[in-house]
């Protein structure tokens, strides 16, 4: 025991001599965690509780094209700015720069003798398959199509969202027509204008739909932009070691320290599990540091505060075993590398690469399908999985272990890999 002890107080004094390792272990995640975190909080702020801007042309002036410009404002997710109606389309996004608008409106000449044309037929039809036509519904071929309203949108638009205002937009024009049909089905039917609270009631009778995330404690709480980011930018701060450790394994091999402990009273496996140790403790003491950003400095700099799972047991056991996987991968790399500057370069790329794939920098379930099977070899995404088991679906010890399960599997094939390779080297 006091060979362990004497080894790791030995890692420690190295480690606490390269200054540069210890802020890229720990000034690098912090400062990734609250740019990151500050960024995706601002866009799903804009997302979910601001409006975004939109220019509004309405090249028409009739009573539908008002109407459809009314119930765009209901909806709720827009600024309206209204445009002058004789801007040419080139004049209408130079418009759209200057105001800041991400997205202008064009409603074409013609919208609202469209919609009542359109509005007559179907009622006609209506009528005649009552049986209560006083006019002969005119032939479909000389109803006028209602011209497409025209959306200009900023290129940073992401097509989600784009998508979001084209559904809201196709709402906003169904929403008039049917309004049009209305009207004019009850004037032809009643001979007098629809009341304004009958047609209120009529199109505005709409379902609730309940919304409820589903944890597997059961609990509704809807997880922010921090309890996905911190836990994510640790696990990259977990795996960033591997610059520091590799580089530390390669310089032994260098120097000949392996060779020497060979003639030493002790066991080499004894060393490398000092070294393991000491980095595993290091780990560790990130989690604290980055978790305690997010509960204690996040509050003061207008970010969501992080909120820990219950089960702080299985948040130890996840943090612990993330830890010692980024260790395994730090040993191995430190292992195969030739030099410091391989172990360096392709450690550093490796993790940036492997975080990318697993889930890290982009969301799983946003990864393109021919990266699914790819996704599923990165240590980080099993990790991220676990981690998203205890912050975002409140899971048990139970749940965790699934995504556990294949860390252990990869900690066990890397320190196989790197034990190989150290026989293949005749260190050991």
């Amino acid at each position: 025991m006091y060979k362990l002890y004497t080894a790791i107080l030995k890692e420690l004094r190295i480690m606490l001599r390269d200054k540069a390792a210890l802020a890229v272990m720990f000034l690098m995640p912090v400062l990734l965690v609250v740019v990151i975190t500050s960024i995706q909080n601002s866009s799903l702020k804009m997302i979910n509780d601001n409006t975004v801007p939109m220019l509004v042309c309405n090249r028409d002036g009739g009573e539908s094209s008002l109407q459809f410009i009314e119930a765009l404002r209901k909806i709720g997710m827009f600024d309206l700015q209204k445009a002058d109606s004789s801007l040419t389309d080139k004049q209408l996004t130079d418009s759209m720069h200057a105001h800041d608008a991400l997205i202008a409106v064009v409603v074409p000449q013609g919208f609202s003798s469209a919609l009542k044309s359109k509005s007559q037929n179907i009622t006609g039809k209506a009528l005649t398959e009552f049986g209560m036509a006083v006019n002969t519904p005119q032939d479909s071929s000389s109803v006028k199509e209602t011209p497409p309203v025209s959306m200009f949108y900023n290129p940073v638009l992401q097509e989600s969202f784009r998508l979001s205002v084209n559904g809201a937009l196709k709402s906003a024009q169904q929403f008039t027509e049917n309004r049009a049909v209305l009207q004019a089905l009850y004037l032809a039917m009643s001979n007098k204008k629809l009341p304004d609270s009958l047609e209120q009631q009529i199109l505005n009778n709409k379902s609730n739909i309940n919304q409820i995330p589903t944890a597997k404690d059961g609990s509704r709480k809807i997880p922010n932009a921090t309890q996905h980011n911190v836990p994510a930018w640790t696990i990259f701060a977990m795996f960033f070691i591997v610059v520091s450790l590799s580089t530390n394994v390669v310089k032994e091999k260098i120097s000949g320290s392996f060779i020497r402990l060979k003639t030493l009273p002790t066991s080499f496996i004894l060393n490398l599990a000092a070294k393991q140790i000491t980095y595993i403790v290091v780990t560790l003491a990130q989690v604290v540091v980055i978790f305690s950003l997010g509960i204690f400095l996040f509050p003061h700099i207008a970010l969501p505060k992080l909120v820990l799972p219950e089960n702080l047991g299985s948040l130890f056991l996840v943090s612990l075993v993330c830890g010692w996987c980024a260790v395994s991968y730090g040993v191995l790399i430190g292992v195969y590398a030739k030099s410091m500057e391989q172990a360096i370069g392709f450690g550093a790329v490796s993790v940036v690469i492997l975080a990318a794939i697993g889930g890290i920098v982009v969301p799983s379930f946003a990864m393109p399908e021919s990266l699914h099977l790819l996704m599923k070899i990165s240590p980080l995404h099993w990790c991220m999985e676990a981690y998203n088991t205890l912050f975002l679906e409140n899971g048990y010890f139970n749940n965790v272990l699934f995504s556990l399960l294949p860390i252990f599997i990869i900690i066990v094939a890397m320190q196989l890999a790197a034990v190989a390779g150290l026989k293949k080297q005749r260190l050991i």
